[in-house]
C-alpha cells in the first residue's frame, strides 16, 4: 500500500480497512480537522516529497512512527473486537497481519 502527500485521510483509511478488514486507522487531531484533506496540507516545512510503503509485516508502533516523522500526522490502530474496537497499545509491537488475524479470531 503506497501513502503519498497526494492522497487524503479518506483514501488511505478506506484502502488500509480493505488490506486489514479487522483493523482501523484513525487520525488524531482536534475537531476532525484532517477530515479527507491531501496528507500534504499537514506537512509543515519544505519537504513534501516523502512516501509511505505500508507492508504487513509492519509493527504498529512503526507504522504510527512513519505517520508521524514523514506526514507530521499522529495515527492510532485499533482492532476489532467483535462489534468493538480496541486500541493496540498493549500491542503495538505485533504486525498488522498478526493484528488482523487477532481482530478475525475476535470477530468470529
Amino acid at each position: 500500500m503506497q501513502i503519498n502527500y497526494e492522497r487524503t485521510t479518506l483514501s488511505v483509511q478506506e484502502e488500509f480497512n480493505s488490506v486489514f478488514p479487522y483493523l482501523r486507522l484513525d487520525f488524531l487531531s482536534k475537531k476532525n480537522m484532517w477530515q479527507n484533506k491531501t496528507l500534504g496540507k499537514f506537512k509543515t516545512g519544505k519537504d513534501i516529497k516523502g512516501k509511505l510503503t505500508i507492508e504487513s509485516y509492519m509493527t504498529v508502533e512503526a507504522l504510527e512512527k512513519c505517520f508521524s516523522k514523514i506526514f507530521g500526522l499522529q495515527v492510532q490502530i485499533f482492532r476489532k473486537s467483535g462489534k468493538a474496537w480496541l486500541e493496540t497499545t498493549l500491542t503495538n509491537q505485533w504486525t498488522l497481519e498478526e493484528q488482523n488475524r487477532q481482530g478475525e479470531e475476535l470477530s468470529k
